[in-house]
């Protein structure tokens, strides 16, 4: 008998996030390459909304957000690490809309 499958749904104000993966190396802003074995403290990370609870209001499903990855619930789902966290703990979403904005583009 085959196992029924489950869609996963976010409680109260918890969201679902999939890190963006960096590149192998990074490149300052002066041109200085950072090779990938260096790893910069409290540095923060870009992550793609998968799913939101009913109490989110900020956020989407496909939103960009920013947040820090150290710290955080990891589930994994079909062989990809999600993080679980409270949108509360998010830093800033990347939007289109120019109206409350920082003027700095992604």
């Amino acid at each position: 008998m085959a196992e029924p499958k489950f869609e996963i749904q976010m409680l109260h104000d918890r969201v679902l996030i999939r890190l963006e993966h960096e590149a192998e190396e990074r490149r300052s802003g002066s041109g200085i390459v950072i090779p990938a074995t260096v790893k910069m403290a409290n540095r923060l990370a870009w992550g793609e909304v998968c799913g939101v609870g009913a109490s989110a209001r900020t956020v989407k499903v496909g939103d960009k957000v920013l947040l820090n990855p150290e710290d955080q619930f990891e589930v994994e789902l079909h062989a990809h690490t999600y993080l679980v966290m409270r949108e509360r703990d998010l830093h800033a979403v990347a939007t289109t809309e120019t109206d409350h904005g920082t003027g700095l583009y992604l």
